[in-house]
């Protein structure tokens, strides 16, 4: 059964390819365990049908899948230009003016952002995903800056903007985004994800604002600036601050360099496995399948990389959002999933998983070593909050995690967590045991060639006491 069951799981980006209920459900049931709406794209009327259409589908497969918000933070984008190009070449001195302006073809570019509160004089600045560079000469106004080009190229309407350099302050909760956790507060979301974190703080102001909201949401910190990886501290702070990481590689690459992206990846694989934390790799894992029904070697090699070194889920973007292929993607993305955790094992990391989880940290690594050590079949976890799957899922035991919780949205949140099959079932003291027979009686847990029993390890606690105290090995 565990060769058939995927650790490493998929996150989708939902979009104009996918944007109906029948492709929603089909990616679903081909293997998507969670789904990510972007802010930056469509309008709330969409996302509310998108969230009706996902829940609908995993209804109907049986499953938890989760639901994340991507707020767009600070996205500096050009304005809009004339003829929707503009020619650049080195030398050329270009003002972006964030006042309202109409391009007219020349070197004075609508910006979408009021550059000239932030940046300093010799800051580097480069647009449309690095392809043209320039330095910043000068502060022309309090809404306008010059800067030099560097390089030959071009720019086009909406392109964004990137400045590794700048300190935003703190202040990368945009208008927007503030606007998009409002509303999304009385949304069904399992996670919202904060873009161009820098540091601590950043995570502590959205947890706050989405508490103000009444929403449960978790936060996923995107890390994708210079100043978050400035230093080995501030990325750990980071991570222990936030419910999960997504290792933006994008807008990393241009902010401090594609040559940082794969060392940058394994530190914050290895930390989020340290800490227990949601670890999602995200950008151009299949790029190709936007046009090709096949990836290239490299691409397979890529998620290959990231099933090994032990990330809770891989995702797709423009894949999902705007591909040709979509449904193929996925299926593909599996099929390298599978074949990779079958034929190898996880890289080890230099740490344990931390100590801060104090009883039930120990309790869940004693539950994943006596799960290997009498070869079970899969390890049945019985949570409230989830912590105590998320905690096992940190040992990354070699074997499925079948979670069962009362609460349908820790089920939803566990449901990107490695290894972890998450169900909502009415609370009982067997309710673990009882899903374990019913699954099997499905098809969907199965024995060994030649038995007829299951052998599960189950964990589990007292509802009236707090935290995780029992381990229980049963036949099924």
């Amino acid at each position: 059964m565990s060769r058939l069951f995927k650790r490493t799981k998929i996150l989708a980006t939902i979009g104009p390819s996918t944007n109906t209920k029948e492709m929603i459900e089909d990616i679903i049931m081909a293997g998507v365990n969670g789904c990510r709406l972007n802010c930056s794209h469509g309008s709330n009327e969409e996302r509310d049908q998108q969230i009706k259409w996902i829940r609908e589908a995993a209804a109907k497969k049986g499953r938890s899948v989760t639901i994340l918000q991507d707020l767009q933070g600070p996205k500096i984008r050009l304005g809009m230009l004339k003829d929707n190009h503009l020619d650049l070449k080195k030398g050329d001195e270009v003002i972006l003016e964030s006042a309202e302006y109409e391009h007219d073809g020349g070197l004075t570019v609508p910006v979408q952002y009021n550059l000239a509160e932030k940046v300093k004089v010799g800051e580097p600045l480069s647009m449309f995903d690095g392809k043209v560079k320039a330095n910043i000469t000068e502060i022309v106004s309090d809404t306008a800056i010059k800067a030099e080009i560097l390089n030959d190229g071009f720019i086009m309407s909406k392109k964004g903007i990137n400045l590794p350099d700048t300190d935003f302050g703190g202040d990368i909760l945009t208008e927007k985004d503030r606007a998009d956790i409002e509303y999304g507060a009385n949304c069904d979301y399992d996670y919202v994800s904060l873009s161009f974190v820098q540091s601590v703080n950043d995570i502590l102001k959205l947890k706050q604002l989405l508490l103000s909201y009444g929403s449960q949401a978790k936060v996923i910190a995107k890390i994708e600036t210079k100043k978050a990886i400035s230093s080995e501290q501030n990325l750990e702070a980071i991570v222990k601050a936030a419910d999960g990481i997504m290792v933006a590689r994008g807008d990393m690459a241009v902010e401090a360099g594609a040559e940082v992206v794969p060392i940058v990846q394994r530190k914050l694989v290895a930390l989020c496995r340290k800490h227990a934390k949601l670890c999602i790799v995200a950008t151009q894992m299949l790029s190709s399948m936007v046009e090709n029904p096949e990836p290239t070697r490299a691409e397979v090699s890529d998620v290959a990389t990231a099933v090994l070194q032990g990330a809770d889920a891989v995702m797709l973007s423009d894949e999902t959002a705007n591909g040709k292929y979509p449904l193929e993607t996925v299926k593909e993305m599996k099929k390298v999933i599978l074949y990779t955790q079958n034929h190898s094992r996880l890289a080890p990391i230099k740490e344990s998983p931390s100590d801060e989880f104090g009883i039930y940290g120990a309790i869940s690594n004693a539950t994943a070593r006596l799960a290997e050590e009498i070869c079970a079949d899969v390890i049945i976890c019985q949570t409230a909050s989830g912590d105590t799957a998320t905690a096992i899922a940190a040992e990354r035991p070699n074997l499925p995690i079948v979670t069962v919780t009362s609460n349908q949205r820790v089920a939803n949140q566990l449901a990107l967590i490695y290894a972890n099959s998450a169900f909502c079932r009415p609370y009982s003291e067997d309710f673990g045991f009882d899903l374990a027979k019913e699954l099997k009686a499905s098809g969907y847990l199965q024995t060994k060639e030649g038995l007829k029993d299951l052998l599960v390890v189950i964990v589990s606690g007292d509802k009236n006491k707090a935290g995780t105290d029992t381990i229980k090995v049963r036949n099924v």
